[in-house]
C-alpha cells in the first residue's frame, strides 16, 4: 500500500498531514510541487484535485483533497498510534482543539506571514496604514499563541495530553512559520511572537523531537 502525497514544501496545510503521519510512524511517497511554476494549478495535478489546492493524498484509488479529512482518514485507516485519541472524551477535545487551531490560527497566522513573507513589509511602512495593519494582525497571532499556551502545562507535554495529537500536527506549522517569519526579518520587531511562551517554547522543542518530525522541515530552510 503506497501513500502519494502531493503538496508544496512549506505549506502548512501540507506540512500538517506530514506531521501527523510523523506521528503514526507512515513514511508517504512525496510528490513536491513547485509552487513559483504554479504546479497545483496544471496538469496533471488538476486532474487529480480540480480545486488546485494541496495537500491531496492518494492511496490505493482514494484521493482525498483536505488536510483534516486526511488526517481523520489516516487515523481510521491505520489506527495504531491515533491522533484522535482511543476514548469519547479524548476524541472530543482533540476534535476541539484541532479545529479551533484550523479556524483562529491558521487565520491569525496567514494574516502576519502574507506581509511578512509575500507582501514586502520593511520599516519604511512604519507610520502607514500597512503597518497598522501588520501590528495589529501580530497582536493577533500572540493572542492565539497565549491560547495555545494556557493548553499546556508542566504536567500536559501536547496540546491535548501526554501524546502528540492532530491538534499538534496543525497548529505546530503555524507557529513554526511565524518563527520563520520573525527570523527572517528581525527588523522588523516582532521576536517576541516567537521566543516568549516558556509552555510554548518547551511544546516546539518535544515535538521536534517526535521522530519523523526533522524530515517533515522545509527543505530550503
Amino acid at each position: 500500500m503506497t501513500l502519494t502525497l502531493s503538496t508544496i514544501s512549506g505549506s502548512p496545510r501540507g506540512w500538517r498531514v506530514l506531521l501527523g503521519m510523523a506521528f503514526k510512524g507512515l513514511t508517504p511517497e512525496i510528490n513536491e510541487l513547485k509552487l513559483s511554476e504554479k504546479e497545483h494549478k496544471k496538469e496533471p495535478f488538476i486532474s487529480l484535485n480540480p480545486r488546485g489546492t494541496v495537500p491531496t493524498l492518494e492511496c490505493d484509488g482514494v484521493v482525498i483533497r483536505d488536510s483534516v479529512a486526511i488526517l481523520a482518514w489516516l487515523d481510521r485507516k491505520f489506527p495504531e498510534k491515533p491522533i484522535f485519541g482511543e476514548r469519547d472524551e479524548e476524541a472530543a477535545q482533540i476534535w476541539q482543539t484541532t479545529m479551533e487551531v484550523r479556524q483562529y490560527i491558521r487565520q491569525a497566522a496567514a494574516g502576519f506571514l502574507t506581509p511578512v513573507f509575500f507582501g514586502g513589509a520593511s520599516l519604511d511602512d512604519k507610520g502607514t496604514a500597512v503597518w497598522d495593519d501588520l501590528t495589529a494582525v501580530a497582536e493577533v497571532m500572540q493572542m492565539e499563541m497565549c491560547f495555545l499556551n494556557d493548553l499546556l502545562s508542566d504536567w500536559r507535554n501536547f496540546l491535548s495530553g501526554a501524546t502528540p495529537s492532530a491538534a499538534d500536527a496543525l497548529a505546530w506549522p503555524e507557529i513554526r512559520l511565524v518563527q520563520r517569519a520573525s527570523e527572517t526579518k528581525p527588523d522588523l520587531g516582532f521576536a517576541e511572537l516567537a521566543n516568549t511562551l516558556d509552555h510554548l517554547e518547551g511544546w516546539k522543542q518535544r515535538i521536534f523531537e517526535c521522530p519523523g518530525v526533522k524530515a517533515t522541515m522545509p527543505g530550503h530552510w
